[in-house]
């Protein structure tokens, strides 16, 4: 199983449709709310130079914005 990890705030519809698609597809994920962590904000920025969310990490692979499809191949879900 793939280690992922979603940045996220609390009002963001994006960060809540990517958590949704992981509970449908059993995938388990960390979620660090970037508007309360100044620790996980400070990662988040220093892997992707930038802070708009949901930014999702898959092993190690950054994922910008709700991108199924690209979740899809990272996750080996058809």
């Amino acid at each position: 199983m793939a280690k992922v990890t979603i940045y996220t705030t609390p009002t963001c519809v994006y960060c809540k449709m990517a958590k949704k698609y992981f509970q449908e597809h059993g995938v388990e994920y960390q979620e660090k709310d970037v508007a309360m962590d100044l620790k996980a904000r400070e990662e988040m920025i220093e892997k992707t130079q930038q802070m708009g969310v949901p930014v999702i990490d898959v092993d190690g692979q950054i994922v910008i914005g709700f991108d199924q499809e690209h979740l899809a191949e990272l996750l080996h879900i058809q």
